[in-house]
């Protein structure tokens, strides 16, 4: 893939690697928020090669990989009654769930859908005015409001077949400085005066 090979130049590392080194006035904490993120970090020793002032801090994964699995069950639940299309984006479908995915609940003839937004569901509501739209919303608080403009929108036209099943994931929230770590900010409302090291 001649794409990719720019991305292994050893020695083009070796100087990025130096210049980050050379340029780091205080110590940093960064999180890795996906998943893949952090695999792709670990598999290529990104992790090793990386200034002792940087210290990586695994977080919560993307919002599809740490969506419930309970919550992906009450999706494919929805799914199978009669008169329901289910939509999420594409890779939400694929996410399993104690008893499979909405891949599998699709082939067993729900009608599940993947669509880009919200807004896809709800243009799809406007034209299925005789069965439910239901939306599968997950994200982290910042695909929030396009679930919410979606609701808006839907009771501005009066829609009365269009719903959410939301499950948004909050990635940062009242966030503040650790007196053990004062480099790291700690989740205050989840660990009020303890230590996240």
């Amino acid at each position: 893939m001649k794409y990719v090979d720019a991305f292994r130049d050893a020695a083009a590392t070796r100087r990025l690697a130096g210049a980050i080194a050379a340029s780091l006035t205080r110590p940093w904490t960064l999180m890795e928020i996906c998943g893949g993120q952090i695999h792709a970090i670990l598999r290529h020793g990104i992790d090793q090669l990386l200034p002792s002032g940087i210290t990586l801090l695994h977080g919560p994964g993307c919002p599809v990989c740490v969506t419930p699995a309970a919550a992906v069950d009450e999706a494919i639940a929805i799914a199978e009654i009669p008169g329901v299309v289910l939509c999420s984006f594409g890779d939400m479908l694929r996410v399993p769930g104690s008893g499979g995915s909405l891949f599998s609940a699709k082939a067993r003839g729900a009608d599940v859908r993947m669509v880009y937004s919200p807004l896809d569901a709800l243009a799809l509501a406007r034209h299925e005015r005789g069965r439910e739209v239901v939306f599968f919303a997950v994200g982290f608080e910042t695909a929030a409001p396009a679930s919410a403009l979606a609701v808006l929108q839907a009771e501005r036209e009066g829609f009365d077949n269009f719903s959410l099943l939301v499950s948004h994931v909050l990635c940062r929230r009242r966030w503040s400085r650790c007196s053990t770590h004062p480099t790291i900010a700690c989740r205050a409302s989840l660990l009020p005066g303890m230590c996240a090291r």
